[in-house]
């Protein structure tokens, strides 16, 4: 299928609204923060991000539907724009720099444009389906990305965002196994655990709990980078409710160890 190439520079569009709006609040003394019902954290610059995004799409899309982490989902389609306003508000919130914007498209099912701005980090991903995936560090030039070529668990490096949710499954002991099997662990977190995974620096991201808004954009992008993303069942793309990517060899590998529990 030839995917419009529209799309992908709308995309890119919407995430330069998003840089500016969110790096004009981060780190502010008036930044407006609130607890959602699920105890998690929401500011006044993620409703803002959200609230943009979805004003355009209306006016260039009004056909499309959205589906956003703080608004909810509007609009019927087979064309549907996803919204992470900041992936990782915990970090903005506090101040680290590590949190994203996460912008995706489905159409038919299928997402075929994903990007991740990362404005405080000076970096952008983005892929749409057939494209590859790129990557720009400081506004310079497009860089393509691949994933790693590390095919033993022993030799890879693994990232993920948090101990705490691998504890309700079955006490984490395939996670621990899994920990304690690979070369090297970091907790990157959020979107930056898939994206180096994208770029070859890590080998392998994982996470137990997601929801759809914390995946869709990193999917055509680990994918057009020659990985492959699943939840631990092995459900493609977005469509679980947690994330396992890494190369085609120790997806496979990883799999079967998480998998066991």
């Amino acid at each position: 299928m030839q995917h419009d190439p529209n799309d992908l520079a709308l995309a890119r569009r919407l995430a330069d609204v998003a840089d500016t709006i969110t790096m004009s609040r981060f780190r502010s003394h008036d930044l407006i923060v609130e607890s959602k019902p699920d105890l998690t954290p929401v500011s006044d610059a993620d409703r803002a991000v959200e609230d943009d995004l979805r004003a355009i799409l209306a006016a260039e899309c009004p056909g499309d539907a959205v589906i956003g982490e703080e608004r909810g989902e509007t609009g019927q389609s087979t064309r549907q724009w996803i919204i992470d306003p900041i992936d990782g508000t915990r970090n903005y919130v506090r101040g680290v720099p590590v949190w994203a914007t996460l912008i995706a498209l489905v159409v038919d099912g299928e997402v075929t444009v994903g990007i991740v701005s990362a404005p405080a980090l000076g970096h952008r991903w983005w892929a749409q389906v057939g494209s590859g995936a790129w990557r720009s560090v400081g506004g310079g030039a497009p860089e393509a990305i691949r994933v790693s070529a590390v095919t033993e668990l022993s030799d890879a490096f693994l990232s993920y965002s948090s101990i705490h949710g691998w504890a309700h499954l079955d006490g984490g002991a395939a996670f621990n196994t899994l920990v304690d099997t690979v070369w090297y662990s970091r907790a990157y977190g959020d979107f930056w655990s898939y994206m180096l995974v994208a770029e070859g620096a890590v080998d392998i991201a994982c996470e137990p709990e997601l929801a759809l808004h914390d995946m869709a954009a990193l999917v055509p992008i680990v994918r057009e980078a020659g990985g492959v993303f699943t939840a631990i069942d092995g459900t493609q793309g977005p469509w679980g409710t947690n994330a396992l990517a890494a190369n085609p060899v120790l997806h496979a590998k990883a799999r079967a160890l998480l998998g066991s529990r």
